[in-house]
């Protein structure tokens, strides 16, 4: 669990505004300082079943968060994704799109070439 303080410092880094206490910037600083100390507690206590049930919770809780920022606001995700330092695998369906956009990119670059050989 993080202390005030610690909590204190997250909030006046990452707050979007004066009062902001609950923005979703906020949340995935605090959750992944959350799951940083949850893990060291769990390499040290490796049989500690309900802790490693709550780091699953945070990372699933914050791993939603994530996904809600990317789709709202994705210059602020990138931003803090690179300023936390998070690992971000792309999704499923976000990669079928970029690979039926290159697809269609391949198609309107070839389709100019054959008609100029033609002439």
């Amino acid at each position: 669990m993080l202390d005030k303080k610690k909590k204190d410092k997250i909030i006046a880094k990452f707050k979007t505004h004066q009062n902001d206490t609950g923005s979703s910037e906020v949340q995935i600083a605090i959750l992944t300082e959350e799951i940083k100390e949850l893990t060291k507690h769990l390499k040290i206590h490796k049989k500690d079943f309900s802790s490693r049930r709550g780091l699953i919770k945070k990372v699933s809780q914050r791993r939603k968060l994530l996904r809600y920022l990317e789709r709202e606001n994705e210059e602020a995700f990138d931003k803090l994704v690179k300023e936390l330092k998070i690992k971000i695998t792309k999704r499923q369906d976000k990669l079928e799109e970029e690979e039926e956009v290159a697809a269609e990119e391949e198609k309107s670059e070839e389709e100019p070439e054959e008609e100029s050989k033609e002439e």
